[in-house]
C-alpha cells in the first residue's frame, strides 16, 4: 500500500453531503470560467478506443492500460483512455476548428498502475482541453498566457466557493512563477524532483514548472513525458501549494503540442519511432493535422485543494485497500 499522509486532528469543513454541494459549485463555475478564458467548447469524447488505433495516451510509456475484447469486433481489444491528449487533436482536424478556437470534455479514466494516497487514484477525472493554434503561436509567450488565463479561473471559481462556504480559507496565488525543470535543477542541486517542486511552490504559491521529458544537464529528466504529444521544450506542470498538507500539488500537465520536427526528434530520444505506422503521428508528420495546445486539470485535485481535503478520496468515489479505509476514518477521513 502506498503512503498516505494523515494530519493530527483534521476534520473536514464540511459534511459529506455539503462536501458532494461544493463539489458541484466547483465544478460547474470552474468549467464555465475556463471555456471563456480559452475560447472553448464543450464536447462529447470516448471512454474507449480501439487498441490498435494509437490514439490512446501512453504517459511515460510504461504505464499498462485497461485492455479487454469485444465480441461483436471479433474479439478485437478495445482500451479504456489513459487520456485524451491525442483524441482532442485528432477531433480538432475532423471538426473543422481554426486557430483560436478549442475544445473541452470531462475526461474519466482508469490508470490501473497509478499509485493509491493522498493525491493518487486509479480513478482519474480532468477537464480535458485543446485548442488551434498557429506556427507563430508555438512560443513560451503564448503557453505562459494561456497558463495565466487558467490560474484566473481557479483563482475567480475559488473565491465563488468561499462566498458560498466562508468556514473555507484555502489561498490561490494569481501571480504565478515561471522556472524550468533545469533552472529549478539549479536552483536546489541537492534535493529530489518532487523536493524542488515544494520548495519553489512553498516559496512562491503558484507555479509553471517548464521543459519537461527531455534529459536535465546531469543526465536524468525531471520527470518522464511521452513523447508523441507535448513538445518537451513548450511544456509544463502547474503546481498550486497546498497548506493542508505541506505540499505542491500538481494541478495540470499541459504544453503544446509536437510539431513535425519536434515529433521526430522526440520519438527518436525515446527509442519509439515505430509509432509511425499510425495514422496519428503521420498526421502530425504530413501536416494534415492541426497544430494545436492543451493539457488536462485535474478535477479531484482542484476540488481537494478548494475544500481543504487531505485526501483525494473526500472528493471522488474510488476504490481503496480496505486498511487504508480503515486508518483515514481513524484520522478523520471519510472517503465518498
Amino acid at each position: 500500500m502506498s503512503h498516505t499522509q494523515y494530519i493530527d486532528g483534521y476534520r473536514s469543513k464540511l459534511t459529506l453531503r455539503e462536501t458532494q454541494q461544493a463539489i458541484k459549485v466547483i465544478k460547474d463555475t470552474f468549467q464555465v470560467l475556463l471555456a471563456q478564458n480559452l475560447h472553448l467548447e464543450r464536447v462529447t469524447a470516448p471512454v474507449l478506443v480501439p487498441a490498435a488505433s494509437g490514439i490512446n495516451d501512453d504517459l511515460s510509456g510504461v504505464e499498462r492500460k485497461v485492455s479487454f475484447s469485444v465480441k461483436e469486433l471479433d474479439e478485437a481489444h478495445a482500451e479504456v483512455v489513459q487520456s485524451l491528449a491525442k483524441w482532442k487533436r485528432v477531433a480538432l482536424g475532423r471538426y473543422g476548428y481554426r486557430p483560436g478556437e478549442g475544445i473541452y470534455t470531462d475526461m474519466n479514466a482508469i490508470r490501473r498502475d497509478d499509485a493509491m494516497d493522498n493525491t493518487h487514484s486509479i480513478f482519474v477525472d480532468q477537464w480535458d482541453w485543446e485548442a488551434v493554434i498557429t506556427a507563430d503561436h508555438r512560443t513560451v509567450e503564448h503557453l505562459q498566457k494561456t497558463v495565466r488565463r487558467i490560474v484566473k479561473a481557479i483563482a475567480d471559481t475559488n473565491k465563488l466557493l468561499q462566498q458560498k462556504y466562508p468556514l473555507l480559507t484555502a489561498e490561490i496565488c494569481e501571480d504565478v512563477t515561471f522556472i524550468t525543470a533545469q533552472e529549478l535543477a539549479d536552483r536546489y542541486p541537492t534535493l529530489s524532483g518532487k523536493e524542488r517542486e515544494d520548495a519553489i511552490t512553498r516559496e512562491c504559491g503558484t507555479v509553471f514548472l517548464m521543459g519537461i521529458g527531455d534529459k536535465l544537464a546531469s543526465g536524468e529528466a525531471h520527470d518522464s513525458r511521452a513523447p508523441d504529444y507535448d513538445d518537451w521544450t513548450l511544456n509544463g506542470d502547474l503546481l498550486l501549494w497546498n497548506d493542508v498538507l505541506g505540499h505542491a500539488l500538481e494541478i495540470s500537465s499541459m504544453g503544446i503540442r509536437v510539431d513535425a520536427d519536434a515529433l521526430a526528434r522526440q520519438l527518436a530520444a525515446a527509442n519509439a519511432e515505430d509509432r509511425m505506422q499510425y495514422a496519428y503521428h503521420q498526421g502530425i508528420a504530413n501536416g494534415t493535422l492541426p497544430l494545436t495546445i492543451g493539457g488536462g486539470i485535474g478535477q479531484s485535485r482542484l476540488c481537494m485543494l478548494m475544500l481543504e481535503k487531505v485526501h483525494i478520496g473526500e472528493v471522488q468515489v474510488s476504490v481503496w485497500p480496505a486498511e487504508m479505509v480503515a486508518e483515514c476514518e481513524q484520522h478523520g477521513i471519510l472517503m465518498l
